[in-house]
């Protein structure tokens, strides 16, 4: 009995700490690039916006997360709980690379285009 419940704590514990350093791999759909869903511990790698528009990530985890970019000055959205949502308005062209602060694996990029 207790190496069966040994198991399955080692089994739960590699499902964790795989699912916090996956990083997305997809770029977000064509369909909606201004809004941006939260899913499975990861960030879509890449969204692709014009300027002057407003993003929101929306937190479709069961846990927190942030939207900070790696500079840490172009937008952060602090404390994002679970359901909840952040928008920010790109106002300058570029590249802006992001993260989570609470799981070093989640990365995205946001692309903001003329």
């Amino acid at each position: 009995m207790k190496t069966k419940f040994l198991v399955l704590i080692a089994a739960a514990m590699i499902f964790f700490f795989n699912s916090c350093s996956k990083s997305g791999s997809t770029s977000q759909p064509a369909s909606n690039p201004n809004s941006i869903d939260i899913t499975g511990m990861s960030f879509p790698a890449s969204v692709t916006i014009k300027q002057g528009s407003t993003v929101t990530w929306h937190n479709k985890d069961g846990i927190a997360h942030t939207v900070t970019s790696d500079d840490a000055t172009t937008f952060d959205s602090g404390t994002l709980a679970a359901g909840s949502s952040f928008s920010y308005t790109a106002n300058t062209a570029g590249t802006f690379t992001y993260h989570c602060n609470f799981h070093s694996g989640m990365k995205g990029t946001l692309i903001v285009t003329q």
